[in-house]
């Protein structure tokens, strides 16, 4: 089955397992599986790598980061095209809880235009299920 994960579960798989529940560590460890980023995800670990500190101690650049994704970690890079960006302008926005972040909404617009699972563990994307999103919950 394929899963789309969140950046910062690929992260976590990287370099804190400690910080995936059973259940998820089991998806992504299991080889039957094919585990999945967004093109976005990319983006985000390229600013996050410029961002934080103790990311640059984990991978010399973010060249680095980028290349590991699949080349060190396996999960294959979904891209983004005009129909996840056409579920991405209908999503309706979790208000409620301030949900303003684009880079979430493109990942879950992702999720949802390719029938894809998305693992994450940001209690703030539930509010998009009755959008079509699936969501497994990393429950730590």
């Amino acid at each position: 089955m394929r899963y789309l994960v969140d950046t910062h579960i690929f992260i976590w798989h990287a370099r804190e397992q400690y910080k995936l529940s059973p259940d998820v560590k089991a998806i992504i460890d299991d080889y039957a599986n094919e585990i999945c980023v967004s093109s976005e995800t990319l983006k985000e670990l390229v600013q996050l790598w410029n961002k934080k500190p103790h990311i640059q101690k984990w991978w010399k650049t973010p060249l680095d980061l980028v290349r590991s994704v699949e080349d060190e970690y396996y999960f294959r890079v979904l891209y983004l095209h005009k129909e996840h960006y056409e579920t991405y302008a209908k999503l309706r926005i979790n208000e409620a809880q301030e949900h303003y972040d684009p880079s979430d909404h493109l990942i879950i617009s992702h999720a949802i235009t390719n029938r894809i699972p998305l693992i994450s563990a940001d209690g703030k994307f539930s509010f998009y299920r009755n959008q079509g999103l699936e969501l497994i919950e990393n429950k730590e």
